[in-house]
């Protein structure tokens, strides 16, 4: 035998929990049933004693007849009414139990065939998801198809997970539940793990975040969501007290808590993963591979832009004399620099060791040079903080060409980088589109120096 067919047995040996209305819906079906057996075994038993009379009669003739058969009907009803009474008692009793039974079984059956219809069909709405604002519109689909307008929240913890935020409200109310958690430490279910479900806000055990909602009096049940195996958030659903939580609501809501986690978990996982797989560790910025890529949207677009490469004069020095740690902090500082000072649409990248390459769109010779020089006084204002020995960066300019490809734009910048290092360093070079070394626009960025 299977393991599905013996929790199939298993589960038709257990006794199902039978309510009052299966009790009530099986009793009225049994007295249907069984509606006039009762007066045919009472018409049977006379007949049977009737015999029984005459017969007596035979063996006591001393007896009249009539008065023979009303003594022995008399006795008959006495003695054997109260009998089959009792037996017709027992065994409506036991019909009624066991289609009572029966019934319990039939509705637990369609209950959890609903509840696997409806987790299969959620799983495949999840998988689709390709982020997270996704999972999330799935989620309130599906809590409008389990609590229809009632009132319905989820709260999720942020990066910190310290504060509960309202990522999404399900129902004709659109202020939802308005519960009161401020962080998963506060929600019972989040610190227990398990759902909770409070009948009545005004019981003595009920949770103290239901009293004094706007809506009312109010009953309501807390999913805990959990993601990436920690509890970080809550499914929440309020209804007033005079309607009934459905078990099956519950149960569907508690699939619903579990399947989001899964996927949102899985999203941030592999975000994660895609995140470590295209920037570099130390600097946060986009490995080669990512800048490259990148760069080729900007080509696919037919959007121009020029390449500057930058290296951090001197650093071999600056890394013996201080050490690495000063040196990565050095590198760190620069990355600072860059974000501060580049646009949003501008690409950057670690190119290796202490050089960077940056791509700026729609930027020509004249426009990259001055965000060289923007560069170099956020570097000098950086310096002053003293976090790190002070230390200066040298530029290569590449204007950009329709006919050049990244490989070949890099290779000109880096010659003008070499170009600015060999005329003293602290400074940018333009390299011109004709192939030379440089052109004659040499500018130092710090002449005082």
């Amino acid at each position: 035998m299977g393991r599905g067919e013996e929790e199939a047995t298993h589960n038709q040996a257990r006794p199902a929990h039978v309510s009052d209305v299966d009790r009530r819906e099986a009793s009225a079906e049994v007295k249907r049933s069984s509606r006039g057996i009762v007066p045919l075994a009472l018409g049977l038993q006379v007949v049977t004693q009737m015999l029984v009379a005459l017969v007596t009669m035979r063996l006591w003739p001393s007896l009249s007849g009539l008065a023979l058969v009303a003594a022995v009907l008399v006795m008959t009803v006495s003695l054997l009414g109260p009998v089959v009474g009792v037996l017709a008692a027992r065994a409506k009793d036991r019909s009624a139990e066991q289609l009572a039974q029966s019934k319990a079984r039939e509705r637990e059956m369609t209950a959890d065939a609903r509840r696997r219809e409806f987790e299969t069909r959620l799983g495949n709405a999840l998988e689709m998801a390709s982020s997270e604002g996704e999972v999330l519109t799935v989620a309130g689909r599906a809590l409008s198809m389990v609590t229809g307008d009632d009132r319905v929240e989820i709260l999720l913890a942020d990066n910190s997970h310290a504060h509960l935020q309202r990522a999404l409200v399900s129902g004709s109310d659109p202020a939802g539940p308005g519960c009161g958690v401020q962080s998963p430490e506060q929600c019972v279910a989040a610190r227990r793990g398990q759902t909770q479900v409070f009948h009545d806000d005004r019981e003595l055990d009920a949770c103290p975040h239901l009293v004094g909602r706007p809506h009312g009096r109010c009953a309501a049940v807390c999913v805990p969501v959990s993601i990436m195996g920690r509890t970080t958030g809550v499914v929440h659903w309020s209804e007033p007290v005079p309607n009934r939580l459905d078990p099956l609501a519950v149960s569907q809501l508690e699939v619903l808590a579990n399947q989001t986690g899964a996927r949102l978990g899985m999203l941030r996982i592999v975000s994660e993963s895609q995140l470590q797989a295209t920037t570099d560790h130390l600097t946060g910025l986009m490995n080669r591979r990512a800048f490259e890529h990148n760069v080729r949207s900007l080509q696919h677009e037919g959007t121009p832009f020029s390449v500057v490469m930058a290296d951090l004069d001197h650093f071999k020095t600056l890394n013996d004399t201080h050490g690495h740690d000063a040196g990565d902090r050095a590198l760190r500082m620069f990355v600072g620099v860059l974000r501060s000072t580049l646009r949003p649409t501008d690409l950057a990248c670690r190119y290796g060791g202490e050089e960077f390459v940056i791509a700026l769109p729609d930027c020509d010779a004249n426009a990259a040079a001055r965000v060289c020089e923007r560069l170099a006084e956020a570097l000098t204002l950086a310096n002053m903080e003293g976090s790190t020995p002070a230390f200066t960066c040298s530029f290569g300019i590449a204007p950009g060409r329709a006919d050049a490809s990244l490989q070949e734009l890099v290779t000109e910048a880096d010659a003008a980088l070499y170009e600015a290092k060999r005329q003293g360093r602290d400074r940018w070079v333009i390299l011109d589109h004709v192939g030379a070394r440089a052109n004659d626009v040499l500018r130092t960025l710090h002449p005082g120096r």
